[in-house]
C-alpha cells in the first residue's frame, strides 16, 4: 500500500473518533495518507500531521471525483458507509481495495423499537478500526487525536481551573432542558464557560445572566479551534452526548457526560484509549422503558414527559462538578 483514503463526511464527534484510525495507517503502514470530509468539518483535520492531503465537499461527491481519479489510490477504508460513499466507489470504478465497518445498524434498530441488545461490547473506535484491519492495523492504545492549528488560538480565559460545559446538542432530547442547566451552574463553585454553537447563543446568555458572574457564555463567539482550546484547558467538561464530548477526550479532559435518549451501549463514549475510561463518569436514569428511543435523537420527546433529561440527579453532577 502506498496511497490510502479515509472517507468520513461528519460531524464533529464521529469525525473526532476517527483519528485513532488515521494515526495507525499513517504510522504503521507508513502510507501517502487522504481523507475525504464535508468543507465545515476542515478544521477537525487540517492541522493533523499524519493526513498528507484533504479533500473536501459541499454537498455532491461529484466535486471532487475528478480528482480523486486521478490520486490511484490503493486502497479506501470507509468509514461513514452511507450512499455518498458509494457514489465515490462508483466514481472510482470498483478500483481501489475497498475496506468498510459495520454499522450495526439491525443491532440499534433492535435495541431502540424492541429494547432487545444485540449491541457488541465494542467502541465505534474499534469498529473503525477493524474496518482497517485487514491492512495489519492495529490500536496503539493512544486514545484520540485533536490539533490546534499553527498560532494557537488566545485563551479566552484569563485564570483558570474552570469548567468547561458545551451545552448544546443537534437534537433536544440529548440536551438538558435550559432550567437544569442553570441549576447545575448555580450549584457549582468554581467558574464555568459556556460553549455552544450560534443556535446556542441567545440560550447561553439567559444561563449566564441567572446562574451568576462566575458563568461566561462563549456560545456563537468562538471558532471550533477556538472551543477546541477551551477544552483542552478545562479543568473538566461537562457535556451532553455531543461532538464537543469527543473532542474533550482527545485533549484527556475529565468529564461528566449527560445522557438523554441516547446511551453508551451504542459505542460512542467518550474514548480515552483501552485503559482510561475512569476520566468520564455517565450520568444516566435508569430503568426508562422508552429508552433509547433513537439512535440519533428527537427534536422532542416521544412519550412527552422528558424523563430521560427530567430525571437526570442534578445534585450529584453538581456534587462531581465541586469535588
Amino acid at each position: 500500500m502506498k496511497k490510502i483514503l479515509v472517507i468520513r463526511f461528519s460531524s464533529i464527534g464521529d469525525i473526532v473518533l476517527t483519528t485513532p484510525v488515521v494515526r495507525c495507517l499513517k504510522q504503521q503502514l507508513d502510507v501517502e495518507l487522504h481523507y475525504l470530509t464535508k468543507r465545515q468539518y476542515l478544521p477537525l483535520l487540517e492541522a493533523n500531521p499524519h493526513i498528507d492531503r484533504i479533500f473536501t465537499i459541499e454537498k455532491s461527491v461529484s466535486e471532487v471525483l475528478p480528482a480523486l481519479r486521478g490520486e490511484g489510490y490503493d486502497c479506501v477504508v470507509d468509514l461513514h458507509k452511507n450512499l455518498r460513499t458509494m457514489q465515490v466507489r462508483f466514481g472510482l470504478f470498483f478500483k481501489p481495495k475497498w475496506l468498510a465497518f459495520h454499522k450495526l445498524n439491525l443491532e440499534k434498530w433492535l435495541l431502540t423499537a424492541l429494547k432487545i441488545n444485540r449491541l457488541p461490547r465494542l467502541h465505534i473506535v474499534d469498529r473503525y478500526l477493524a474496518a482497517a484491519a485487514p491492512l495489519g492495523v492495529e490500536n496503539d492504545g493512544q486514545g484520540l487525536d485533536f490539533f490546534l492549528a499553527a498560532g494557537r488560538p488566545p485563551s479566552a480565559v484569563r485564570h483558570p481551573p474552570f469548567i468547561a460545559f458545551a451545552i448544546g446538542a443537534q437534537y433536544q432530547t440529548k440536551r438538558l432542558p435550559t432550567e437544569k442547566i442553570i441549576e447545575i451552574c448555580r450549584g457549582v463553585e468554581r467558574p464555568i464557560v459556556l460553549l455552544g454553537g450560534a443556535g446556542e447563543a441567545a440560550e447561553g446568555d439567559l444561563i449566564a445572566s441567572k446562574s451568576g458572574s462566575h458563568v461566561t457564555n462563549f456560545c456563537g463567539k468562538l471558532s471550533l479551534q477556538e472551543s477546541a482550546e477551551l477544552l483542552r484547558q478545562a479543568a473538566l467538561v461537562i457535556t451532553h452526548d455531543t461532538g464537543m464530548m469527543h473532542v474533550a477526550a482527545a485533549f484527556q479532559r475529565r468529564i461528566l457526560s449527560i445522557w438523554g435518549n441516547t446511551v453508551p451501549e451504542f459505542g460512542m463514549s467518550p474514548y480515552y484509549g483501552p485503559t482510561n475510561s475512569y476520566k468520564n463518569l455517565s450520568f444516566e436514569v435508569p430503568d426508562l422503558p422508552c429508552r433509547p428511543c433513537s439512535k440519533i435523537g428527537h427534536q422532542a420527546c416521544p412519550k412527552g414527559h422528558f424523563q430521560c433529561m427530567n430525571g437526570q440527579r442534578i445534585a450529584a453532577i453538581i456534587c462531581e462538578a465541586n469535588g
